[in-house]
Order: C-alpha cells, then structure tokens, then sequence
C-alpha cells in the first residue's frame, strides 16, 4: 500500500493535535503547521513516523500560502490538507473581531485555495475544514466568529459544487464540532455535551475515511442542529445564549 500523507494546519494543540496523533497511529506522515513551532517540535516527537513541522500564521495569508506550498512540494503526493486553524473572541472589540476574520476567512480561503489548486494538478486529493455548530445561527456574544463559521461552511460548500461540476476527484468534508475540551474554551461554561479533543480526533478521522461531505462532532449535535436551523426567527433572538 502506498504511503499516505496528510497536512494539519492548526496542529499545536486541542483538536489539530490529536487528530495528528489519530492519524500517525493510522500511519500517515504528517505536516504540521502551526503558529507555536515548538509545541509542534514536541508533538512531533510523540509520532510515528517523524512529522515535518514549519511555523505558519494563519492572519497573515500571503505567508501562510507560501509555507503550505513549500511544505506540500517538501512532503510530496500529499492527499489530505486539513484546515483546523482558528480563533474564537466573545464579547469581542472591533481589534479581535478584525483578527477573527482575519485568521477564520482571509486565511481559510487563502489555505484551502492552495490545497485545491494542488489537489486540481495532483488528479485527487481530499480537503477537511473545521468549522463549527457557531457558524449555524449569529450568536450576540460571538458575533464574527459566528459570521466566520459560516463563511467556511458555505465557502467548503462551493468547493464542493465546483469539485463536482468540473469532474475532480477531490472530497471536501466540514467538520462542525459542538463543544470540545480545548484551549478554545479554557475558562468558560458550557452545560452539556463537552467531549474531550481525542473523542473528537476519533470522530473526525471516521468522517475523512468515509469521505462524508459534513459531519457533527459529536454526532449527537445533529439534531440540534437542526433544530437551530430550523427556529424562526423572532423565537432564536429570545434566547439566553
């Protein structure tokens, strides 16, 4: 069997991280990218077979894309690109919203351009992206990371359609996680249905071996999700949330 490799960008903790180490244990070989290099130079040490590492800011595009591509021509016949980088702000100012959209949208679009553009001249290739239950309705306390979200789902979305219009073989999966365990919402309230970052990575890495075009981590968000989906309006705006 051929040796399959993998890009995780937003890989030094929470979710990227372990589904870095879900992937290793599948035996892919790994890039990881992120902002921290030397958290990566720690995880990388916990892996098998060694992982390529390279510092990236998501924030700021032009750069990320150049590291993505220098890191996807390093690598070699790479098959999966997996977008987890992202911020979360609530009660933001007008500085973190600005840094949310930067990092969630001009970032995402610049990365997932980079990988499709790759994927096009490969002949195959399967892009995840990590957005969010948030990005489903605008929540007043996180208004641009709501907005964000989204964006991706819908961005992924027409990823898809064009994938299929134009005959590719390229998959496009949209992870939306609920509530997970992770640095990400370090220090806030969440009532039900928090799971750890490695039940996640499970989750995730059964969605990109079934190549499922969305999946709710955990499962169990589905029908909340469809349930926000579905409120009117003038009921979702009374909500405590």
């Amino acid at each position: 069997m051929s040796e399959q490799k993998a890009i995780i960008i937003g890989a030094s903790s929470g979710i990227g991280k372990e589904l870095a180490k879900e992937l290793s244990r599948r035996g892919y070989t790994l890039g990881l990218a992120a902002r921290r290099e030397e958290l990566l130079a720690e995880l990388r040490g916990e892996l098998a077979p060694p992982a390529y590492i390279r510092r990236m800011d998501v924030s700021q595009p032009v750069s990320a894309r150049q590291v993505l591509q220098e890191l996807l021509a390093e690598m070699g016949d790479v098959e999966l690109v997996v977008i987890n980088a992202g911020i979360s702000k609530h009660k933001a100012s007008w500085e973190e919203e600005q840094q949310t959209i930067d990092t969630n949208v001009a970032g995402f679009v610049a990365l997932a351009r980079v990988a499709m553009d790759y994927f096009t001249r490969r002949g195959a290739g399967h892009l995840v992206g990590i957005s969010s239950v948030a990005g489903l309705r605008g929540f007043g306390i996180s208004a641009a990371y709501c907005a964000s979200k989204a964006f991706i789902s819908m961005y992924m979305q027409a990823l898809r359609q064009k994938s299929t219009r134009l005959g590719l073989n390229i998959a496009v999966t949209d992870i939306r996680p609920g509530f997970i365990d992770t640095p990400l919402i370090s220090g806030r309230k969440y009532p039900f249905w928090v799971v750890s970052a490695e039940t996640a990575a499970r989750q995730i890495y059964t969605a990109i071996r079934k190549r499922k075009r969305l999946a709710y981590v955990p499962r169990r968000w589905r029908p909340v999700a469809w349930l926000l989906k579905a409120l009117p309006d003038w009921l979702f705006i009374r909500l405590p949330v």
